[in-house]
């Protein structure tokens, strides 16, 4: 190996290894706990290595949430060996559930802290590529369920939006403790999380439409 390719895959490594930093903090400590020196301390550098590497802690805390959106995707992307659209669109929102709630840090990362989106906004970018993505994988599974006769007179990208925003909010709800208090009874006189109530209520309508 070569000086030039031994100092690019030495760079490469030590960018890695400030996002396995920042990853590990993160979890621990939450985003606002989460800081370019404690981070610095982490791998025992300085925090001026750091911005070697990184703008700032935004730029950080984007690059994990776009990770996070590969992992999602990854997930989701497995779900396209269910055939019929409909039952993919419900293994969706179970698969989006479940990812949420392994670590609420991270889904409040995705989807409600503002620092991956300040980010875009420093660099001028126009466009949120990872919600995007995310977002088309549920309209193109919306859009296929029309194909096969159901939500007719719906718009597939209103309702797939509709379908996300009602997903999201049981979830931001539950993690942020604004359950308590809503009791929902299972079908059987359980007692299951107020949040998995609510999407099978959610998903009864689906099949109703």
């Amino acid at each position: 190996m070569g000086i030039i390719e031994r100092k690019s895959k030495e760079k490469l490594e030590l960018k890695a290894l400030i996002l396995k930093a920042a990853h590990e903090l993160f979890i621990e400590k939450g985003i606002d706990e989460t800081s370019i020196r404690n981070i610095a301390e982490r791998i025992e550098y300085s925090p001026a290595t750091i911005y070697l590497y990184f703008k700032d802690k935004d730029e950080i805390l984007h690059e994990l949430h776009s990770f996070a959106f590969n992992e999602l995707a990854t997930r989701s992307s497995v779900l396209m060996a269910v055939a019929d659209p409909l039952e993919r669109l419900k293994a969706i929102g179970r698969v989006y559930l479940e990812f949420a709630f392994e670590d609420t840090e991270r889904y409040d990362l995705m989807f409600m802290a503002k620092a991956p989106m300040n980010f875009l906004e420093k660099v001028k970018e126009k466009n949120w590529h990872d919600g995007e993505r995310a977002f088309g994988f549920l309209a193109n599974t919306v859009k296929e369920c029309m194909a096969a006769g159901r939500f007719a007179g719906h718009d597939p990208d209103a309702l797939s939006f509709l379908i996300w925003s009602c997903v999201h909010g049981m979830v931001a709800l539950e993690i942020r403790d604004r359950c308590k208090g809503i009791d929902c009874m299972g079908i059987d006189g359980d007692h299951p999380p107020v949040h998995l109530s609510g999407f099978e209520e959610l998903v009864k309508i689906l099949d109703k439409i």
